[in-house]
């Protein structure tokens, strides 16, 4: 899968609409109860990118930006400014924030992930992209200085330098992106109608990687 490791410009993603998507099965039965059932392990993004447009100029990048993905062939990196961090969005990451792993004396390698609690129900989504810089570790509680660890960006991996012992709680905060691509082949503008008030709809779905 073709995958372009560059943001979608903050400035126009800060006004977009958009969240998480699931998708549920419902059969009703003759008794009217109801059997629900879903084929989705994980949630799927949707946004919409036009939202942000406000001047001419702003369109002008979206073009650009769209043309260089060619439409939907290449995936890109998205800021869902109501969701980026490892923690509340009025917060700093720490290296406390999200469980990523317990250390068993031989695992070094560890995917990062954010779980979501509502009540005793809970919800672990894996981060494919880690903002570059923004993640930091700790290990039994203790944080590990940037050079005791690597993270692969394009991933989410995150590789210790030394395996945690067995029984050792691994935690990393962070900052990320959605990894999406455009769900259009064709952005429709007119100047006329754009000064009217009208903006481009201009669909993007997240893309599993």
């Amino acid at each position: 899968m073709g995958f372009h490791e560059i943001r979608f410009p903050t400035s126009l993603s800060f006004g977009s609409a958009g969240g998480p998507e699931r998708r549920t099965e419902v059969v009703t039965l003759a008794n009217g109860f109801e059997e629900r059932n879903t084929p989705w392990a994980q949630s799927r993004r949707r946004y919409d990118a036009g939202m942000g447009v406000r001047s001419l100029d702003d369109v002008a990048a979206l073009i650009a930006f769209f043309e260089a993905r060619q439409g939907r062939l290449y995936g890109f990196r998205w800021k869902d400014w109501a969701d980026f961090k490892s923690c509340l969005p009025s917060a700093d990451p720490a290296p406390g924030d999200q469980v990523i792993g317990t250390g068993d004396g031989a695992t070094a390698v560890f995917g990062l992930t954010k779980r979501y609690v509502s009540g005793s129900e809970s919800y672990q989504r894996p981060i494919a992209k880690p903002v570059t810089g923004t993640v930091r570790v700790a290990v039994a509680g203790t944080e590990v200085p940037p050079g005791g660890f690597s993270v692969d960006d394009a991933t989410g991996q995150v590789t210790l330098g030394v395996a945690p012992g067995a029984g050792q709680v691994v935690t990393a905060g962070y900052e990320y992106d959605v990894p999406v691509r455009f769900d259009t082949d064709q952005i429709v503008t007119s100047v006329a109608s754009f000064q009217a008030g009208d903006v481009p709809d201009v669909p993007v779905v997240e893309v599993r990687v």
